[in-house]
């Protein structure tokens, strides 16, 4: 029998269980796509509005840190400031949860030792895995490459464009195709991938926003360090400026490369074991794990601890850029204007900007949450939680521990996140005091949106618990995409309504408003409740 005996069949069956998540990865990609491509006729209506526009983004190196550095000021090179590199990041999740979800999470849950017991190749679960990965991505190309000249792009830019974004998700899916072999878990393996995800995003804003200004203020020639950043590399493309599509053979032959380390890993290890071993615990456990809070809290911390040294970080780069932001956006209404849209509110140009990065922080903070819940399905699938409903643990008191750690925690984030970022701009600003009260505040104010997520989460894993996760990160980077990025793509205000982040006021740049934050914890509270009781009555999954 052949070490990929059965591929074929195994890919079938991949594409079988993910045609819907699949589908909806690549047709909203599409959707983000030609939404940003489509507004910029009517944002930027002239070559002067964009040529000021991207003037304007040169100078302020706090914008290219998040939103990447322009080539030139047609429509599709400031299309592409807008949403490219967003493209890039929705690909690499798209192809790193697929093949940790055949992959590692298969073992994990036992289902490859069930089809190791038929005729299957020892290679053929992690190469059914990468081909599922290649037709996703060929799938978002192919839906690229029709919708952004359909807004009006042109069809060269936009071939590039597709192609960059569809060879950094082949990259990542390379990348998670070694992570599912280093960790024991999915979601240890899932972690993994997508801290190399947030480094990559990290490392090309730090690029661009110390990059050498060109061509009179209209394009930006990135450091050497967007070479260490594969969402730098399909930068390097320049979608409708350069075109370079040699840059795609770095992606795609470094992912070739890490596939073959990828497959030899899997060659070493047994079928359930990661490479990275856990450590053994201690002889006897602690008191507080006699409780079921107490071993949420023990199965969180780690991931807690690794969320709050990366939103301290966070905040501490905000905060860092707010006066520096601040100077350059006093003489650019536009700009400004620009900025109330993704954070809302308006006057003075230092708290519009707060109030655009604190959209940040909540979904930072949402992402946590939406992780920390989706650990009820991984306890439910992999037989723990019948276990421990054999003792006197309830269902509502184990659904409410991780509930309470997921509030609780996301509360410590944008506390965290808030005191970070107002001891450096208060600092800065010579205001510590003042920095402190009104970024906290800010921060904290995106609390009733994460718990209302929260909720929405709670509900899937309920109702739907097969499609749950699939659910949960959908409905997450919806909330993100229509509530705060609708505006800047012209959204109707009924399509933004539907994501919680809508509703919040827009601090420290507007009045807070108590109406809006109580309505969205009631919701939150109506939710989790309605999932908890369904949780009580349906059967347990595997």
């Amino acid at each position: 029998m052949s070490d990929y005996t059965a591929t074929r069949t195994l890919l079938k069956l991949a594409l079988r269980r993910d045609r819907v998540q699949l589908a909806a990865w690549i047709y909203g990609t599409g959707a983000l796509g030609y939404s940003a491509a489509d507004s910029v006729g009517s944002t930027y209506p002239d070559a002067a509005d964009r040529v000021d526009a991207v003037k304007t983004l040169t100078d302020t190196p706090a914008l290219l840190l998040t939103r990447g550095a322009p080539v030139g000021t047609s429509e599709g090179a400031v299309a592409m400031v807008q949403i490219f590199t967003y493209l890039c990041v929705l690909a690499a999740l798209m192809s790193t949860f697929a093949v940790v979800r055949h992959t590692r999470q298969n073992e994990e849950t036992g289902r490859a030792e069930l089809l190791g017991a038929a005729p299957v190749g020892r290679r053929a679960p992690l190469t059914a895995a990468l081909l599922l990965a290649i037709e996703a991505n060929i799938g978002l190309f192919v839906m690229l490459a029709i919708v952004l000249p359909l807004a009006g792009l042109p069809l060269s830019g936009s071939l590039a464009a597709a192609a960059a974004a569809a060879a950094t998700g082949l990259f990542f899916a390379a990348v998670a195709a070694i992570t599912a072999q280093l960790s024991g878990t999915a979601r240890g393996a899932n972690s993994l991938a997508g801290a190399a995800v947030g480094a990559a995003f990290l490392i090309r804003g730090i690029a661009d926003a110390g990059g050498e200004v060109r061509g009179g203020g209209t394009s930006v020639d990135s450091t050497a360090l967007a070479w260490l950043s594969p969402i730098g590399w399909a930068q390097r493309v320049e979608p409708f400026g350069g075109d370079h599509w040699w840059v795609l053979l770095v992606p795609l032959v470094l992912a070739a490369a890490c596939a073959v380390w990828a497959f030899r890993l899997n060659d070493g290890r047994d079928l359930g074991a990661g490479l990275l071993q856990d450590r053994p615990g201690p002889a006897s456990a602690a008191p507080g794990l006699l409780s079921p809070l107490g071993l949420a809290l023990r199965l969180h911390r780690g991931s807690l601890l690794g969320w709050g040294a990366g939103i301290a970080v966070l905040g501490a780069v905000i905060g860092g850029m707010g006066k520096s932001a601040g100077d350059a956006l006093r003489d650019n209404a536009d700009l400004t204007d620009t900025l109330g849209k993704i954070g809302g509110g308006g006057g003075d140009p230092v708290d519009t900007f707060f109030a655009s990065m604190i959209v940040m922080v909540g979904a930072v903070t949402a992402g946590f949450a939406v992780q920390t819940l989706l650990r009820l399905r991984a306890e439910e699938t992999s037989g723990r939680l019948e276990a421990l409903l054999a003792t006197a643990v309830s269902r509502g008191r184990w659904l409410l521990s991780h509930v309470t750690v997921a509030v609780a925690g996301s509360l410590l984030l944008l506390l965290i996140a808030g005191v970070s970022a107002g001891l450096t701009y208060g600092a800065a600003a010579g205001d510590l005091s003042g920095g402190l009260t009104d970024l906290t505040g800010a921060a904290l104010a995106q609390a009733p949106a994460v718990l209302a997520l929260s909720g929405f989460v709670v509900l899937a894993f309920a109702a739907v618990p097969a499609l749950s996760s699939g659910a949960a990160w959908g409905a997450l980077a919806l909330c993100l995409i229509v509530g705060r990025l609708g505006g800047l793509l012209g959204l109707p205000q009924a399509v933004r309504d539907v994501s919680p982040f809508s509703h919040l006021p827009a601090l420290p740049a507007a009045d807070a408003r108590a109406l809006p934050l109580l309505a969205l914890t009631a919701v939150a509270a109506l939710l989790t409740w309605a999932g908890s009781s369904l949780f009580a009555r349906r059967d347990l999954t595997g």
